[in-house]
């Protein structure tokens, strides 16, 4: 096959083109620019796409022999990926940002301009796997490495993406081995450190940052009654499961430390409670996607049995989950919303989060939170 390898700079993106090389497909590499922002081009940057990143992709291309190209994507990156950022925080919801950038950028846009240019598939460095069913449709999987999957923040992707999306790590053991590997093959990124935090962000300090995109207005925090408990220098600051820097003026009652349990934007609110109202009961999702063809019960609206994962390194806990149709004037309107029941509470799940359906290892698809209840809370 004519295959894409997406290359990041790090070590995982070059063993898997590398991998795709030695599996005789005809392969060309190809680093994202997605931004300008001075942060990213300073040595030490903690996030990704960095020049030096750049550069490394180019010394991963030259050794494996493989033609090499930056695409300049910043200002798709900027608009789907940044803005949306700043504007969920603003809409006081907690966006994740790689869930954006994988749906908008590296399987979309990119996907997009790659099968234009006749390549048959896009690779990646992500550790998740494609299974094909007996009728040929793809479905997305966990990766071997438990510790390492990524196939929650690949749980936006579609089926005809996943058709196109070659995942070559996907049956490797262990981050070690892959270290190990790219020391054999002669890269020079085999002991590069992992990027972390966001990557238009490369400091760390998100607050900070959205400080300087989000005008901030102080305001009320409240308890759960509605009754003020203290001052804040702007809701978009804070995040739902936050405890520290509150700085409230009135104690609990009880005597015990309070926890973010709500942002209201509108009303410029911060809502504080005890920490067993953060466990949550129910999820209901927006945006609905499935990886794959979805299965039965989707079409149905029947209740089915899942797990349910919230956060990218987050533990999966036994869920079931429906479909509930959209009605106008009594006339279905459209797919509806996804409604999860937790029968294992989460803690701490902020509207604005996504929520990662599976069955067994297969990724059944996703749904953007627009909403989280506890129903300890609730009985009040």
């Amino acid at each position: 096959m004519r295959v894409l390898a997406a290359m990041s700079g790090g070590v995982d993106s070059a063993v898997a083109a590398a991998r795709a090389v030695e599996a005789g497909h005809d392969v060309v590499g190809v680093h994202l620019a997605l931004s300008r922002m001075p942060g990213t081009l300073r040595t030490g940057s903690r996030g990704c796409c960095t020049i030096e990143d750049s550069r490394d992709a180019w010394r991963a291309c030259d050794v494996l022999g493989i033609p090499y190209y930056v695409w300049d994507f910043s200002e798709r990156f900027k608009e789907d990926v940044v803005q949306d950022f700043i504007d969920e925080y603003a809409a006081g919801r907690t966006p994740n940002p790689c869930m954006r950038c994988n749906e908008r950028i590296k399987f979309a846009a990119l996907l997009e301009k790659a099968i234009a240019l006749g390549f048959d598939a896009v690779c990646t460095g992500h550790y998740a796997k494609v299974i094909t069913d007996a009728e040929g449709n793809p479905e997305l999987h966990r990766a071997a490495d438990w510790a390492k999957d990524q196939s929650y923040v690949l749980g936006v992707l579609t089926h005809e993406q996943l058709k196109h999306s070659m995942f070559p790590l996907a049956d490797t053991p262990s981050k070690a081995e892959v270290r190990a590997e790219a020391e054999r093959r002669g890269l020079s990124v085999a002991n590069k450190p992992d990027s972390h935090d966001i990557c238009f962000i490369p400091d760390g300090d998100t607050a900070g940052w959205l400080a300087e995109k989000i005008e901030m207005t102080t305001g009320d925090i409240v308890d759960e009654s509605g009754a003020k408990v203290g001052e804040h220098p702007g809701a978009n600051a804070f995040t739902v499961g936050q405890r520290r820097g509150l700085k409230l003026g009135t104690p609990a009652a009880d005597g015990k430390p309070r926890f973010v349990l709500e942002i209201r934007p509108k009303e410029n609110k911060v809502v504080v409670g005890p920490e067993a109202f953060l466990a949550i009961d129910e999820i209901r999702g927006i945006k609905v996607s499935w990886a794959g063809l979805p299965i039965a019960e989707v079409a149905t609206g029947e209740e089915f049995d899942c797990y349910a994962q919230v956060r990218a390194h987050g533990d999966p806990v036994p869920a079931t989950a429906r479909m509930e149709r959209a009605e106008a004037d009594g006339v279905e309107a459209g797919p509806g919303n996804l409604v999860v029941t937790l029968i294992e509470p989460l803690r701490g799940v902020a509207p604005g989060q996504t929520v990662v359906l599976y069955q067994g290892s297969r990724v059944l698809g996703q749904a953007t939170i627009d909403a989280a209840r506890s129903l300890q809370r609730q009985a009040l």
